[in-house]
Order: C-alpha cells, then structure tokens, then sequence
C-alpha cells in the first residue's frame, strides 16, 4: 500500500502554486496524494509568514498536525513555505516534534525530506532563495476550471512594513516563453479562468528585457486558445502604463477587473511606506482607467495604523474610499514585522486604535458593497458555476467581477442540471444579506 501524503498550503496563491509544484514531485515519487491530510501518513504544512495573524494560522496547523503524530495517527510532519523560510532555526527549535523543516530554496528536496522522515532522520535544509522552482509539473488543488499562473518571484519594492524581500529575495521575472509553455498546459487541462500573480505583476519582465513586458505578455496568453477570462492581480498602482490600460481595455478575454493594492492614500503614510503617490495620482489613476476601460471592476486593500498616522490621515483614508466608491476593498491593521524599517519607527500606534480604524473602515466598505450589490437587481450576470449549496438548494459562482477566494459569490436557481466549471447567464433577481441572488437563464 502506498504511502499517503497530504499538503496544507496557507497564504498567498503564490504559496498555493508552491505547494502544487511540490505535489507534482511527491505524486512522481510514487506516493499517494491524500486531499484531507489528517488521513495521510505525511503531512506537508506549506506555511505563511508574512503578518502576525497568518504567523498564527500557521502555528496553529502545524500544532494540530503535530498533535495527531503524538496521538499515532500521521507518521511524519514537515514544514515549509514563508513561516519556514523566515525563522528557520528557531522553528525548528521551538517544534522539535517536526520531522522536517524546509526553506522554500529546499522545495525542490521535499521528495528526500518525506523519505528521511519515514526513516525516522530529521531534515532541516535552507537553500538560496534564488533555488525555488519557478517551473514544472503541477497538481492543481484549485477547483479544476480555474488555475493560478505565477509569472516572477520575489520583490524589490522595499515597503517599508513588508517583510516579503526577506523571505522571498529579489524580484525575479520568468522567461516569457516557459510561462506561455506552463499557460497552454494548463489549457489543454481544461483551465478556462487564468489568474495571473507575482508580488509585483506590473513589474514583469524589466529585469529580462530591460523594460516592462506585463502589457506584452498578456497579449499573448489571449492568443492561446481555452482560455475565457484572463485575471490580473497584484498589480501596483504606480507601474500602471497606457500600454497595459489598452491591453486590458482591447483584449476581450482579459476580465475588466483589476488588483491594485494602494495600501493608504496620503501622501506622507506612503512616502513613510516607501511607496510612490499621494491622494491626487491614485484619484487620477482611478479616473483613468474607469474612463479607458468602462466597468471596470477596482480591487484594492489598505493598510490602518500604519506608524505616525494620525486621525485626519484617516479620515482621508475613508473620504477617498467614499468618494471613488471602489468595487472591492480589503482592509487590515498595521503589522508591525521584525526586520522591517517601520518595525522601528518611534511613533507607533497603539493596537487598539488600528484595530477600532480597521473595524470602521471595514463597516464602511461592507455598506458600499451592499450598495453596489443592490444595484444588479434586474441585470443578468455571466457567472462560472463552483458548486451547489445543499442548504439553500441552489448554485452559486462567481461573475468577472469577483477573483476566485477573495471577493464574493452569486447565488442561483437553475432549471438544469449544471456541471462544475459552466458559465451561465444568471438574471439577479434580488439581494440578500448583501450576496446576489438569482435564476440561471438558458
């Protein structure tokens, strides 16, 4: 009987990717992927380091896991990914129960690690950075129809609160050519919804080619065919060219929405980030692309309590996000992270008053979705099916408007009986607790 082997991936889908790379190995190896991983002999913790809150998701994994290798119930635990990568030593340290500890320059030695673990020899192992496999045979553990398509790795933004060069190293683009191979894979696998990642998408290709080549390659993978909607994320606001904006305007299967993470609007909050901008080149920005690329959809997250904001800082935080009433917002108190220069600045703001600004900046963004939501009644929606709710006894998915895991779903009755993956027309037939709710229309 094959040993079985199942993976927790924690984060970002950068991370995921990671993980599905990693997957590829063990499953070529010999073992058996087992999809719930408290039933697998092996348990493999791909973990997230980069804010205190998904440092505690992780720890939390990684002690259940362990617990249920004390109980006799898995064999072996390793740990991976962001949390592994940062602390290193001290993971090891503080969890002795882990079999193995691997940074992400080690992924590639995962296959060596479950077989040590088996034989009862710990493994701890931190390759350069610069060794993460950024290509080859994957495992989807997306739902099938949608896959996410890493394009570089690492980051040279150097924001001041972020943690993210440490653990990750400098920013490193793909060869265009082996990503267009990797897309019409995961085409001929069946993949219709292509979501593009890397910590700085627009950053793409200056380090290969000299310039940016985001705009470029985009053009590229809408010629492969498969593909219905080309999603971009992490896109940041100040790389934001004409050329893109045309490319996404143009391209009929680049969905008309847009990741652009802000973090804060004031001038000198982004100055102290280490960020370009201020309120007037994101108002512009905001402006422009809504005017070049009608309907488009604008994701953004913003950061409270970063050191030194004061309560007018704020406040212009919220006007602005009330003024533009942006589609999508995700919001989260400061952090502040160890090794970071903001970690450091004198004139940090006390937990509780980040926490009451990210609660009311929360509640501010829900009315506004709640109002933007309201106002589909009565229109028709294209919607990708992701599964069926037994309790409500309908289907629900997501339209272009909304990216896979992180905005919402549309709910829907259908008269047919639908499979995983199809796109329907949806009519929203009325709003409920802010979700749409409709019929599928054939």
């Amino acid at each position: 009987m094959a040993i079985k082997v199942g993976m927790v991936s924690l984060g970002c889908p950068k991370n995921q990717v990671d993980a599905e790379l990693m997957m590829a190995d063990i499953r070529k190896a010999g073992y058996e992927l087992c999809e719930d991983a408290a039933l697998a002999d092996v348990a493999v913790i791909n973990t997230c380091g980069f804010i205190e809150s998904a440092k505690a998701e992780s720890i939390e994994f990684i002690l259940e896991f362990t617990t249920l290798k004390e109980e006799g119930r898995i064999k072996a635990v390793i740990i991976t990914g962001c949390l592994a990568e940062r602390y290193r030593e001290e993971v090891a340290r503080e969890i002795p129960e882990a079999d193995a500890v691997l940074g992400i320059g080690s992924n590639k030695d995962i296959v060596a690690a479950i077989e040590k673990a088996l034989a009862g020899e710990k493994t701890l192992s931190f390759g350069p950075k610069e060794d993460l496999p950024l290509s080859g045979d994957r495992i989807l553990s997306t739902i099938p129809f949608y896959a996410y398509l890493k394009i570089a790795e690492g980051c040279d933004n150097r924001c001041s609160y972020c943690a993210i060069p440490g653990i990750r190293g400098g920013f490193r683009s793909r060869p265009m050519e082996d990503v267009l191979k990797e897309a019409a894979t995961l085409a001929e696998w069946g993949v219709e919804e292509l979501v593009v990642v890397a910590q700085d998408t627009t950053r793409y290709g200056e380090d290969l080619y000299g310039k940016p080549a985001l705009a470029k390659l985009l053009e590229e993978l809408c010629r492969i065919d498969g593909f219905r909607w080309i999603r971009v994320l992490y896109a940041y606001p100040h790389r934001i060219t004409d050329e893109l904006i045309d490319v996404i305007a143009r391209e009929e299967k680049i969905c008309k929405y847009l990741d652009l993470p802000m973090q804060h609007v004031n001038g000198e909050i982004l100055r102290r980030m280490n960020r370009p901008g201020d309120e007037q080149t994101l108002s512009e920005l905001v402006e422009k692309l809504r005017q070049r690329v009608p309907g488009i959809v604008l994701r953004t997250t913003f950061m409270t309590g970063f050191p030194g904001e004061t309560e007018e800082q704020f406040e212009q935080l919220c006007a602005f996000v009330a003024k533009h009433k942006l589609e999508r917002v995700g919001c989260f108190a400061y952090s502040a992270e160890e090794d970071t220069p903001a970690a450091e600045f004198p004139d940090q703001v006390e937990e509780e008053v980040k926490a009451r600004r990210c609660e009311l900046l929360y509640q501010l963004c829900e009315e506004m979705m709640q109002e933007k939501n309201a106002a589909l009644e009565g229109q028709t929606l294209l919607c990708v099916t992701e599964g069926f709710d037994r309790y409500a006894e309908c289907y629900f998915g997501r339209s272009a408007a909304d990216a896979p895991d992180i905005d919402g779903k549309v709910f829907f009755k259908s008269s047919q009986k639908l499979r995983l993956g199809q796109f329907v027309s949806v009519l929203v037939d009325e709003v409920v607790d802010g979700e749409p709710f409709g019929t599928a229309i054939f």
